[in-house]
């Protein structure tokens, strides 16, 4: 057995070691592919425990009650499933390096795994930065140094005697200020946390977290595309394809398959109660102009696509709400579009409805466009008008259109389908999922409004 002087001189060289190891940080930025071995059991479960964080953040972004309660939930998920403790620990060296070598591999294979479509893409991307951004916070000041450096962001501290007096009033005094282009903090001026002048925005130190998580994202987004373009190269590989691709079915609803001609096109414009307000608006607007930009007819198309809506009844349904035009002018112009959404024309990809996070993401709606996500990109007094001309009570539209303010689009729009079923008086033994696909919320509703068959 080993004495406890033992014991004690291995805690004690236990942070010399790993300062000196593979993994001399906690906190990584993941430059680096681990250049090591592991077995094809580490190999899954490693990705699926940290998938099971990342998807933990979502629910916590979609569902906690404030910041204070998404932090817990968010803790407890990584103290259980990605533990990354610090080099003051005292825990033994071997231990430290187990938790990095796992956080460092995982984070791998997820990027490998999600790279294989631009939704995947995005939404690995989404929760890696908010899962960067939570441990940067709860880091001390050495780990956020050490970070910062290996980040090499090259911020610009505006000095103290050079500080315009008017920012007086909106930091504190002694707070160091950081200069940056506003692009780098988008989130930060959406939130209005910081003062814009001339382009130029000045961040507070206690929110560089924002600067060092554009920064992930930009290195990250560029690492997934590379990915992306090696993907086929292990086609042959039969041992690691199919692990991950179960492993990117298992995220959040990133692709929503559609069900194969269960509507008819008769049947859409009554249904249209139960769609998602992006929809609602979309459809409303093509009943009323008998047409739709682009960017709405993809939006929509796809949605229908995705609620059963077959392409033979798509064609019949997009030629009468076009019903201005000739069938040539339809034939010419928009057919082709649709047969191409279902996998008809072109490279013939059979194309899936978008998500949450597209629609919120990309995209955005310019003058005369109706497509987008009215939680994010519709006026305060126009989603207010809407949420109540879709019959939500007048203290729900309030609550949702400050959520949305706030930039909880997808909180915004579990609450409006809350609302909804509460209106349908359906049970509420438990919330509905946070809704992340127009689709999703189809369903949700669709299934509370549906009447179950009574059992025998």
């Amino acid at each position: 057995m080993f004495s406890q002087h033992a014991v004690k001189r291995e805690h004690d060289a236990a942070p010399e070691v790993v300062r000196h190891s593979r993994y001399p940080a906690r906190l990584s930025m993941y430059d680096a592919a681990p250049a090591l071995e592991v077995s094809i059991e580490e190999f899954e479960t490693f990705a699926l425990d940290r998938l099971q964080v990342l998807r933990t953040i979502e629910d916590a972004q979609l569902r906690a009650k404030n910041d204070d309660d998404a932090r817990r939930r968010i803790g407890e998920a990584l103290d259980k499933l990605l533990p990354l403790h610090t080099n003051r620990s005292r825990l033994p060296a071997r231990q430290l390096m187990g938790e990095r070598r796992k956080d460092h591999v995982s984070h791998f294979i997820l990027r490998l795994a999600f790279s294989r479509s631009e939704d995947l893409r995005a939404w690995f991307l989404r929760y890696e930065c908010a899962l960067l951004k939570h441990r940067f916070r709860a880091a001390d000041a050495a780990e956020r140094h050490e970070l910062l450096r290996e980040a090499r962001l090259q911020l610009t501290q505006v000095p103290a005697d050079a500080r315009d007096p008017a920012l007086a009033g909106f930091y504190e005094p002694n707070e160091p200020l950081f200069e940056v282009d506003f692009e780098r903090v988008l989130d930060l001026v959406a939130r209005t946390q910081v003062v814009l002048r001339e382009g130029r925005a000045f961040v507070p130190q206690a929110d560089v977290a924002a600067l060092l998580a554009h920064e992930f994202r930009e290195r990250l987004g560029r690492a997934l595309r590379v990915c992306a373009k090696a993907l086929p190269q292990m086609g042959e590989d039969e041992r690691l394809v199919p692990v991950l691709q179960n492993l990117s079915n298992q995220s959040a609803r990133a692709e929503y398959r559609p069900a194969q001609g269960a509507v008819s096109a008769d049947a859409v414009d009554a249904l249209a109660a139960g769609f998602p307000l992006c929809m609602q608006r979309l459809h409303a607007q093509l009943l009323r102009d008998h047409h739709l930009r682009h960017g709405g007819r993809m939006q929509l198309g796809l949605f229908l696509k995705g609620i059963g809506l077959s392409l033979q009844e798509a064609l019949v349904y997009w030629r009468r709400a076009f019903g201005a035009m000739t069938d040539d002018q339809f034939q010419k112009g928009y057919a082709y579009n649709i047969r191409h959404n279902y996998g008809m024309e072109g490279r013939r990809a059979d194309y899936a409805p978008y998500a949450c996070h597209r629609i919120i993401m990309s995209n955005p709606p310019g003058p005369g466009d109706h497509h987008g996500c009215p939680f994010r990109h519709a006026a305060p007094d126009r989603l207010r008008a809407a949420l109540l001309h879709d019959k939500v009570a007048d203290a729900d539209a309030r609550e949702i259109a400050e959520l949305a303010a706030a930039g909880h689009y997808q909180v915004a729009c579990t609450r409006h389908l809350e609302a909804k079923l509460q209106r349908l008086h359906a049970p509420a033994d438990a919330p509905p999922a946070p809704v992340t696909s127009p689709n999703q919320f189809y369903d949700l509703y669709t299934a509370a409004a549906t009447p179950s068959e009574p059992s025998a």
